[in-house]
């Protein structure tokens, strides 16, 4: 079990504020019992001292948090017998079997062709369909610059139609994948992917504001997106989600509180359940946390494209993999999370894990680009250390 000191917690949060790390955060921390730390510190908005603090019903853009939900939501229907993950993603969308593979370009002309197999449902739960991201892959950022294909980040369906930049099962490599599973829950289910969610997931988990739709009132209580300056302090950021997109993004498109968050770690830390609300089978979510890609090249160094979006993120120096909606540990580094736990973050520096060994689960969110900011993650650090402290 991991040593929850919740001086040292409210002080790693203060300071982080104090210092202009973030302009506010909130963490939770949760066992399969309960919710044993939760915190926040600082405002919505950096330096306006009439800025509302941020407190429990704070809202967050998950971003790419978003991915384990809609996971959850697919694996579901595998549960129900309505889909399977061997499944070609052309089977259940037409539209995706049009998708080629972007091999080179010939002057200003992309080179493509059809993809060696079909990509399948575990090709896009784990990131080897072949698909990416602009921000994350040089050639697909000049596809999008020579077709002027918008991006996903738009909101615009059209954004959805990239084409991939491996063939499938042979590269991990980041990108939309999960909001095409996103219609694929969409396409069996036959409703939105927000309202399976709430049905599904987000109701039975008590997860009273997570949403794809902010109201007004939830947008009142919505940090605002900050951007680190050149001379590391924060200031407004030009860059956010769109207010209504044509489709609900399964990969980045959720909003919630760090509670209703951590109610979904812990449901997922618990097997599936929380207060004899079941999400999952015990063995669904066994699923989600066994190695999927074992084999397939991981690169060293997810480089970004957009350095206002992100900054480089290296690969861990540790054996890891990538299991049904979560990225995995397969070693234990001292003093920090065990081998066999599973995590993922969001664009705006929130990151998450769960530690089924040591039995907790935790959140830190902020509202900061770019991504792996250097600051943020270096109080995400300080944070899990303290947790694991003397465990």
């Amino acid at each position: 079990m991991v040593n929850i000191d919740s001086g040292a917690l409210d002080a790693h949060l203060s300071q982080a504020v104090q210092n202009g790390v973030v302009p506010g955060l909130a963490v939770v921390v949760s066992t399969p019992d309960d919710v044993v730390y939760e915190g926040a510190a600082g405002r919505l908005n950096a330096g306006d001292e009439r800025s509302p603090a941020v407190a429990p019903d704070t809202i967050f853009r998950l971003a790419s948090m978003t991915k384990a939900m809609a996971s959850v939501a697919a694996l579901q229907l595998v549960e129900d017998g309505r889909l399977s993950l061997d499944t070609p993603v052309a089977d259940v969308l037409d539209e995706f079997g049009r998708l080629q593979v972007l091999d080179g370009f010939d002057g200003d002309v992309p080179t493509l062709r059809p993809p060696s197999r079909p990509p399948t449902i575990t090709d896009l739960l784990t990131h080897t369909s072949g698909l990416g991201y602009f921000f994350t892959h040089d050639d697909l950022l000049r596809w999008h610059e020579l077709t002027q294909t918008p991006s996903v980040l738009t909101g615009l369906r059209a954004g959805l139609m990239t084409p991939l930049v491996h063939d499938p099962g042979t590269h991990w490599e980041y990108g939309i994948g999960i909001d095409w599973l996103g219609l694929v829950v969409e396409a069996i289910a036959g409703q939105p992917l927000d309202d399976v969610l709430r049905e599904r997931v987000f109701d039975p988990l008590g997860m009273s504001d997570a949403t794809f739709r902010p109201t007004d009132e939830q947008r009142a209580r919505m940090m605002a997106v900050h951007a680190r300056q050149a001379d590391g302090s924060l200031g407004p950021s030009p860059l956010d989600l769109p207010t209504d997109p044509e489709f609900m993004g399964g990969g980045s498109g959720a909003y919630a509180t760090a509670r209703d968050h951590g109610r979904f770690l812990r449901a997922l830390l618990r097997g599936g359940e929380v207060d004899g609300r079941r999400i999952l089978r015990p063995e669904t979510v066994e699923l989600m946390f066994t190695d999927h890609i074992d084999g397939v090249v991981h690169p060293d160094v997810m480089r970004s494209t957009v350095p206002e979006l992100a900054n480089d993120v290296p690969s861990l120096p540790i054996a890891q993999g990538w299991g049904l909606g979560l990225h995995l540990r397969h070693e234990t580094i001292p003093g920090m999370r065990c081998a066999g736990s599973g995590d993922w973050a969001g664009l705006f520096n929130c990151y998450y894990w769960i530690d089924r060994a040591s039995g907790v689960s935790a959140a830190v969110l902020t509202q900061v680009l770019p991504f792996f900011d250097a600051r943020v993650v270096d109080t995400l650090l300080a944070i899990e250390l303290s947790l694991y402290a003397d465990a």
